[in-house]
């Protein structure tokens, strides 16, 4: 199961306590109480691993290091350890205590809460008026924030349709990500990546009619969608009607973003051996109507992975 979607609450380290001590020597006897230590931070980076927000599942409560207290001879408490935490590429960070927010793109850390600044020994009030200072300060409560993650899938290419149009299998055939494929609706139920060269595919699960408004699959996975930078919109062969079929996804990508419709759109017929060749070409004939970019395609066709490897290649961040 895909987590996409998690609230957590983070804490940065409490600042260690400065510290009143003097120095026990005969002969000197002046203060030398030291600082505390600064708070740990929290930061966030990203990952390729779509499922790094499973981690968040059942544990919600983050916190990084205390710092340490002050100690005698001067010496500093030690500084809290910085707590980073993994979230997917593409992660969407809303805080709700600051109202901001800050996405996740690759592997530098983002900070997001600081850790408390540790308070002051005796030593640090030492002066030509006061010699022997009996004064420390407590360390500082670090940030804390509520957080709502949302993940957003970073891909270049969409697979879209509705259920059973063979995205799963094309993207076995040109990436190996092994998604699991069978003759049933909603055999995709969380998004799979996949990579051909350095070209992010994502098989984005099965569309029905009323997905934007949260039927079926599609409501919870059409968000992921949105940072694609062109669609393979597939319709099986041996629809009944592929006018209807290309018109009900695209209904639904409107409603959920208009912009969506926008984007690049390259339509492919799929499982082309389940008709007849005069059968093909009417069809055919009817989406060329709807989308100049239409053709076909099949796993089982050596020159029509060749096209489609070449059209994906056009997309690559090179």
């Amino acid at each position: 199961m895909l987590i996409d979607e998690v609230k957590i609450n983070i804490k940065a380290g409490k600042g260690g306590d400065g510290i009143v001590a003097f120095d026990k020597s005969k002969y000197a006897q002046g203060p030398t109480g030291g600082n505390g230590g600064k708070g740990g931070n929290v930061y966030f980076k990203g990952t390729v691993n779509i499922a790094a927000l499973s981690r968040f599942r059942y544990q919600k409560d983050f916190a990084a290091g205390d710092g340490g207290r002050g100690m005698t001879q001067r010496k500093h408490g030690k500084d809290g350890d910085d707590l980073i935490l993994v979230v997917p590429n593409g992660t969407v960070i809303h805080n709700f205590t600051t109202g901001e927010d800050v996405e996740i793109m690759d592997e530098n850390p983002v900070l997001l809460v600081k850790g408390g600044k540790g308070g002051r020994g005796n030593y640090t009030f030492k002066s030509s008026v006061n010699t022997t200072p009996r004064e420390s300060t407590p360390g500082l409560n670090g940030e804390s924030a509520e957080l709502f993650l949302e993940l957003r899938l970073i891909a270049d290419i969409g697979l879209i349709g509705l259920p059973n149009v063979g995205k799963s299998s094309l993207l076995n055939e040109l990436t190996k990500a092994n998604v699991k494929v069978a003759n049933y609706h909603f055999t995709t139920l969380e998004p799979s990546l996949g990579a051909y060269k350095n070209v992010i595919l994502a098989d984005i699960p099965g569309l029905i009619e009323g997905a934007a408004e949260g039927k079926g699959l599609g409501h919870k996975f059409l968000k992921h969608i949105k940072r694609t930078k062109a669609f393979f919109h597939l319709i099986s062969a041996d629809s009944k009607d592929v006018a209807k079929d290309y018109k009900t996804i695209r209904k639904e990508l409107g409603k959920f973003e208009e912009f969506l419709l926008e984007k690049i759109e390259y339509v492919f017929i799929s499982r082309t051996d389940l008709v007849s060749e005069k059968e093909l070409k009417e069809k055919i004939k009817i989406l060329k109507k709807l989308n100049k970019n239409t053709g076909t395609i099949s796993i089982y066709d050596p020159d029509a992975m060749e096209k489609i490897e070449k059209l994906v290649l056009k997309f690559s961040k090179q």
